[in-house]
């Protein structure tokens, strides 16, 4: 039923016109594609599991053939966000084009490029313009508003739209048929609900939970974590009672020993503050969001989680 390779990888669309959902953006770049010499750099942006580097593949193995590989960069600009990384690395591949061979141009792929500093977008900038004629670039972000306008101005722009419930069903029932794996109607929903949109988080999300005997409501709570979210609700209670170490040690417990994320955590409290209708909603969706950006920015989780259960229980005196 299951086996090693991940199914997001083995059913990863290879060509075009496979992209679930995107049919506005598949058109325009096709039009593109009838005079490839023309096509400008792209800027891809969006949210997760959407198709953004999927498609940025289909593009690099169509206008590249078998061959696409050699002439491809593609770097993870989160992970190498600094300066060096774009003088050294694109640098040095866009400079050493050779194109002395049948292909129109090499091609850059900037995965999360907005993760990038400033500094290494200003400089990217530059290599940009320096490179036009031997190389285009791809830039893939979530997050378009942190690329700096001069990048911006210098891509055509594809802002990849949220994959619907149904259509996301649809492929997921697929995969399922090819994997000989049982699935049902209630199970798919818990995994689309869960995953918002994102097909590639639903598509391992429903290789783990195939690993427990078929597609079920159920065992996807249980793949995912999920059957341990009405905890969440006890959390909040305690914090707003003022029991401060009994919520904290709760919520160290569904983190460390049931797998919960620190972001899907604050995700339940969230909706637990809503579900239950407090009465200080404002201030404290205030103070949710607060704490979200403090562990995005690389503050160390328990530390902010446990400062956010303290900050709660003022609500509950």
């Amino acid at each position: 039923m299951t086996d090693s390779i991940m199914w997001v990888e083995k059913y990863r669309p290879q060509k075009i016109s496979d992209l679930v959902n995107q049919k506005e953006i598949v058109g325009s770049l096709n039009a593109l594609l009838k005079n490839v010499t023309e096509i400008p750099h792209l800027l891809f942006s969006g949210s997760a599991g959407v198709g953004k580097t999927t498609l940025a593949l289909c593009l690099c193995r169509q206008i590249l053939g078998d061959g696409w590989k050699e002439f491809t960069l593609e770097l993870n600009a989160s992970d190498e966000r600094g300066i060096n990384m774009v003088r050294e690395r694109v640098k040095k591949f866009s400079k050493f084009a050779g194109l002395d061979t049948n292909i129109p141009f090499k091609i850059i792929i900037l995965d999360e490029a907005d993760e990038m500093t400033s500094d290494a977008q200003t400089a990217l900038r530059r290599i940009i313009e320096d490179a036009s004629k031997s190389c285009r670039f791809i830039m893939i972000a979530n997050n378009i508003s942190k690329i700096i306008e001069p990048i911006q101005s210098r891509c055509a722009v594809f802002k990849f739209t949220t994959i619907p419930e149904k259509e996301v069903i649809a492929h997921l029932k697929e995969i399922a048929k090819k994997e000989k794996v049982k699935v049902d109607e209630d199970g798919l929903k818990a995994i689309y609900d869960y995953t918002e949109g994102d097909l590639r988080h639903a598509i391992n999300l429903m290789q783990a939970t195939a690993s427990l005997g078929g597609i079920t409501e159920e065992n996807v709570k249980t793949s995912a974590g999920l059957t341990k979210t009405t905890d969440v609700d006890d959390v909040l209670k305690m914090a707003l009672a003022g029991k401060i170490m009994d919520a904290r040690n709760k919520m160290i417990e569904l983190i460390k020993v049931y797998g919960m994320s620190e972001s899907d955590f604050l995700k339940y409290i969230n909706e637990a503050m809503y579900r239950t209708k407090q009465p200080n909603i404002v201030e404290i969706s205030e103070i949710v969001a607060k704490y979200d950006y403090r562990i995005l920015s690389g503050a160390n989780p328990e530390i902010q989680l446990s400062a956010l259960l303290a900050e709660l229980s003022k609500f509950g005196k």
